[in-house]
This record gives structure tokens, C-alpha cells and sequence, in this order.
């Protein structure tokens, strides 16, 4: 009984999560239904600090009190399936993480089915992929308060630094919050690849660049106030030569781009919660329309579209294109925000929008030199959570980029390129930033032929006209 936790599946994620407690001389004992796969791993890695049991009875026999399990399996049933098989050796106080992609309304199911017997169900989101679970993922744990206090010390020790050199975990919030935030930023991972493909795009066939053309822009803008994660990437994925043929490697990848659902849960929830989020579900809705290869293939057989001159010599473009890129951004992250503002206003949640952005500075797939910026935004605004657009240091970033931002869409639109992100994000911020907007013809429109009556801006009430 003298392990610190266990950990149970070891995919990918699961084994370097492993090593990562292990190397910070964390004990840890893992399981895997692959039994095989799991004692191989076990010899390569395994040593005092990293060790393997064959079932769950072991499991619990070998765990301090009170016992921590980490499941790193597939969202779903599986997790379901092994809480079941896991059940008989739960004893009060102990705790059990479910460090996937679950879908949150689960997390708040499993927590209050969990907490009438007195254990802690923790829904923790893991941002990093495989390296990041290696050497430092950002992670977003909820649960109730006693299980963060347990198991602070161990998540701290494993996490990613943000820019001050903090750890970047923290309480998210009760029940199913953690996994909600990791939600949301899934989908604003979408929206800010998105924003990145649609540039790509533009540079592709507007100005006929190669990929190491763009890979040298993409390089010069992540030096820049697009420093990120992503744009790192990029550059090797856009230089990349291709072994198998002649030419790059990204010219030989179909155009057809996955997804698991975390993007699409974003955005209906969005839906459900009658909250704003064009640019996230317009990426969405951009992945789904690449899965028509064939469709598509078709289409633009009839509908043929002639080369164009780019309008701007590309000297000139890519500092708007920069700017475009930076405020389209900006608008991704505001939108989620206020996605999750909503969402603690109506689940009970105390989020802390300065701290959610702190924990993305390091280790997580949208760390960027953005996030910094955001923090800095949050934890100077006087308002706990404030629309993005109304602190100060954003508005004076907004309006000195607007112009670009404006001139890039204008100039995807007159060339037939798609940009259904970076023209979402600006819409967004247009619709947001206009008043009075076009809702009253709307209003009057559904007054008319459904008597869905109206208010007045000159008085109270609700009215009807007989139109």
C-alpha cells in the first residue's frame, strides 16, 4: 500500500502520463485490457516509481488511502464500463479522474451518482497531446473541492509552466466544469486552426506560393504577436518533403480533415445556450463540408473559377494577413468566453476566466504569446468576467487591426476563397460592436405573421400591431 496512484489505460496519452508522474517520483501503478502491450511497456519504462498490476483487486491492494485512479480511456461507455468494474473497491474518500474527452453532462452524471456514496468523481480535461503528457499537459480538473485539495500536490508536480513559470492547473469548478472548459478549448482549437488554413489557403491560390513559401511567412508570423504552438508546427508540416512521391508531403494529404466531437459539442451547446459562436461552428461546418470530397469535386467542375491577380502585392499583404490573423483570434477566444460564461451562470459555476487563460500559456494545443495577453486582460479588468471586447488593452488591439482584418476578407471574398472563420470572427465582432442592429425588422416581420408581439424603445410593454 504504498503507491500513489493508479493509472489505468495505457494508450498512448496514458503511458506518458505514466512516465511523466513516474519521473517526478510520483508512485505509480498501472492496468491496461492489453495485457501484452502493457508488460511491454512496463519493461521498457518500468522501474520503483513506475510498476503494473493484472487486475483491479491489485490495484486497490497496492494504493494509499485515501486511492487515486486516473482512467485515461475512451470517452463513452468505456468509461462507464470501467467505473463499473471498478466499484466493488471504491471505498469512501477515494477518488476517481476521468482525464478524457467526456462529453461534461456525463462528468455531472457520474459526480452525483459517485458522491452519494462519498466518492470524489474528478472530470479532468488533459490539453497537450502526446508530448504533452509527457513532459508537462495543461490540465483542467473539476470536482469538488476535498479532491483538489488531495490531489493538487500530484497535478502541480506534472503540469505544464505557464509564462511566470506556475503550474498551469487549477480548480476549474464543481462536477462536470473541468471537462466543460476542455470543451470549449477543443472548439476554439478548431477555430483558431481554421482561421490558419483559411490563410494558408489565400497564400496557396491567390498568390501561388509553395509550401516552404508559406512555411517562411508562417515562421516570420510566429516570431511575432502570433507566437503559438500551432504556428510552431506549421513550419515543419509545410517543409516537409514527401517520401513517397515527388514534392511536399501537405500537397499529397487529401483534403479531408477528422474530427472526434469535442468541436461539435462546443457548438451546440452553444445552440442550446443561445450564445454567439460563428467562428467555432464555422469551423465545424468546415470540416463537415471537406468530408464531401467527392461532392465538392463535382461542383467545382461546374462552377469553374478563373485565376485572378492578387490586388495587394504580397509584400504588402502580410502584415494585414498578420493583423487579420491575430484579431480573427482574438475574436475565436472572446466567443468562448462567453460561451462559458454562460454556461457558469446556469450550471452554478464559479469560473475564473484570468486563471483558465493562465493554464493555456503552457502545454496545451492553443498555447500561444495570445494567452499571455488574455491573462493580463482578465486580471486587470474590474469585472470577474468581462466581454473580451470591452477591456481596454483589447479594444486598442481591435481597432489598430480592424482595417487589416477588413482588407484580408475583402480580398478572400473578391477571389472566391473561403474564409468562413475569418469572416465569422469579424461578423461576430461587427454584430457585437453594432447598436442598434436589425433585429426590430425581424421583430416586426414575426409580429406580423405570427403575432409574436414586440417592445418599444420609447416605453414599456409588450405590443401587438394589426398589421
Amino acid at each position: 500500500m504504498n503507491h500513489d496512484i493508479a493509472l489505468i489505460g495505457l494508450g498512448v496519452m496514458g503511458q506518458n502520463l505514466a512516465r511523466n508522474l513516474a519521473n517526478k517520483q510520483i508512485k505509480v501503478i498501472g492496468w491496461d485490457r492489453h495485457e501484452e502491450k502493457s508488460q511491454a511497456f512496463i519493461k521498457k519504462y518500468g522501474n520503483e516509481n513506475l510498476t503494473y498490476c493484472e487486475d483491479f483487486s491489485c490495484l486497490a491492494q497496492k494504493l494509499k488511502a485515501p486511492r487515486i485512479y486516473l482512467m485515461m480511456v475512451p470517452a463513452g461507455e468505456p468509461v462507464d464500463e470501467v467505473i463499473a468494474k471498478l466499484e466493488p473497491f471504491l471505498e469512501k474518500g477515494d477518488i476517481l479522474i476521468d482525464g478524457g474527452n467526456s462529453n461534461f453532462d456525463d462528468s455531472i452524471r457520474r459526480e452525483k451518482e459517485l458522491s452519494e456514496r462519498g466518492i470524489h468523481f474528478v472530470g479532468m480535461g488533459v490539453s497537450g497531446g502526446e508530448e504533452g503528457a509527457l513532459n508537462g499537459p495543461s490540465l483542467m480538473p473539476g470536482g469538488s473541492t476535498e479532491s483538489w485539495t488531495t490531489l493538487q500536490p500530484i497535478l502541480e508536480k506534472i503540469a505544464a509552466r505557464d509564462f511566470s513559470g506556475q503550474p498551469c492547473v487549477t480548480h476549474i469548478g464543481e462536477n462536470g466544469a473541468g471537462h466543460y472548459v476542455k470543451m470549449v478549448h477543443n472548439g476554439i482549437e478548431y477555430g483558431v486552426m481554421q482561421l490558419m488554413a483559411e490563410a494558408y489557403l489565400l497564400l496557396k491560390t491567390l498568390y501561388q506560393l509553395n509550401p516552404p513559401e508559406i512555411a517562411d511567412i508562417f515562421e516570420q508570423f510566429g516570431q511575432g504577436k502570433l507566437n503559438s504552438f500551432l504556428f510552431d508546427i506549421a513550419v515543419p508540416i509545410l517543409r516537409k518533403k514527401d517520401r513517397l512521391s515527388e514534392g511536399y508531403l501537405i500537397d499529397h494529404i487529401l483534403d479531408q480533415a477528422g474530427q472526434k466531437g469535442t468541436g461539435r459539442w462546443t457548438a451546440i451547446d452553444a445552440l442550446k445556450r443561445g450564445v454567439s459562436l460563428p467562428s467555432i461552428t464555422a469551423a465545424v461546418f468546415a470540416r463537415n463540408i471537406s468530408a464531401e470530397k467527392e461532392a465538392r469535386k463535382s461542383l467545382s467542375e461546374s462552377y469553374q473559377k478563373s485565376k485572378k491577380t492578387p490586388q495587394i502585392e504580397l509584400k504588402k499583404l502580410l502584415p494585414h494577413l498578420e493583423n487579420a490573423l491575430h484579431a480573427g483570434m482574438i475574436s475565436c477566444y472572446a466567443q468562448g468566453f462567453e460561451l462559458m460564461k454562460k454556461a457558469a451562470e446556469e450550471q452554478g459555476w464559479e469560473l475564473n476566466f484570468d486563471e483558465i487563460s493562465r493554464i493555456w500559456e503552457g502545454g496545451c494545443i492553443i498555447r500561444a504569446k495570445l494567452l499571455g495577453e488574455l491573462h493580463q486582460a482578465f486580471s486587470s479588468a474590474k469585472d470577474h468576467s468581462p466581454h473580451l471586447f470591452s477591456i481596454q488593452t483589447i479594444q486598442e488591439s481591435l481597432k489598430k487591426n480592424l482595417e487589416s482584418w477588413q482588407k484580408v476578407v475583402c480580398l478572400g471574398i473578391e477571389n472566391s476563397i473561403p474564409m468562413p472563420s475569418l469572416v465569422s470572427s469579424l461578423t461576430y465582432f461587427e454584430e457585437s460592436t453594432t447598436d442598434p442592429c436589425s433585429a426590430n425588422f425581424i421583430q416586426g416581420l414575426r409580429d406580423y405573421f405570427g403575432a409574436h408581439t414586440y417592445q418599444r424603445t420609447d416605453r414599456e410593454g409588450v405590443f401587438h400591431t394589426t398589421w
